[in-house]
């Protein structure tokens, strides 16, 4: 589903992602760990494309597609549809004066889905969220339930890629647990790649197969999850680990 091979990302010359491989299967979870500034956020974004005024070289294939040499229709035709961004705040992309329901029934046909209501429905029970959600606006609902909506509408529109950017990072221990265990269920259920970004070691060891973990833009390890995070081999993936509460 995502396969990447000798990617980098320059800004003005500078480096700032440098990762020369990276794979996610179907039903599979990879997770791409770091500090604030490794630039995991910033390769999770040029995988569809979104890395405006960005200098990005190697090979980047999302659900069959090339993203460096697609067209943007191309490109907008898998962004959402195929593969879905999940923020880490998905409530500031929603316009504050739009019901969800009616901004999901709005991306559904932007993408020529049929039979709306009911899709919404089953993507709603998927997430474990009351089809009532859809009559408030981004404002009265909370972070978890807005994660949530976030994935649902992924769900609706058919997304066979998730790629999530510290999706569990504004909510507390609780609220974090349902989150990742809907994503840990969808995977299995439907199948669906996972593409995770955190700096969570703990929240990455209850749901990665795989972990690369960045520093300063490079990778400096990746591996097993459960290989790489009891026993790191890099000096930094041990700071990280050593971290922990």
């Amino acid at each position: 589903m995502i396969e990447v091979r000798g990617l980098q990302v320059r800004y003005g010359g500078r480096l700032v992602a440098d990762v020369p491989e990276l794979d996610v299967a179907a039903g599979e979870c990879v997770a791409i760990v770091g500090e604030s500034g490794s630039g995991k956020s910033t390769t999770l974004l040029s995988l569809l494309g979104l890395t405006e005024h960005a200098e990005v070289s190697g090979r980047v294939r999302v659900c069959g597609v090339d993203v460096l040499t697609a067209s943007p229709r191309r490109l907008r035709e898998i962004r959402g549809a195929r593969a879905a961004l999940v923020m880490q705040s998905p409530q500031a992309a929603l316009a504050p004066a739009t019901r969800l329901g009616v901004l999901m029934r709005r991306a559904l046909r932007l993408h020529g889905r049929t039979d709306v209501d009911r899709v919404m429905a089953r993507a709603l029970e998927a997430v474990l969220l009351d089809p009532e959600i859809l009559r408030r606006y981004p404002h009265e609902v909370s972070g978890g339930q807005a994660q949530r909506f976030a994935v649902a509408l992924a769900i609706a529109l058919g997304a066979e890629v998730i790629l999530a950017d510290e999706p569990t990072s504004a909510l507390d221990v609780t609220v974090q647990a349902e989150v990742v265990g809907v994503l840990h269920r969808l995977r299995a259920e439907r199948d669906l790649a996972l593409l995770l970004v955190s700096h969570d070691l703990a929240l990455v060891s209850t749901i990665a197969d795989r972990v690369l973990v960045m520093k300063d833009g490079a990778v400096v390890e990746s591996g097993p999850a459960a290989e790489v995070l009891a026993r790191p081999s890099h000096p930094y993936t041990r700071e990280l680990l050593e971290a922990l509460p």
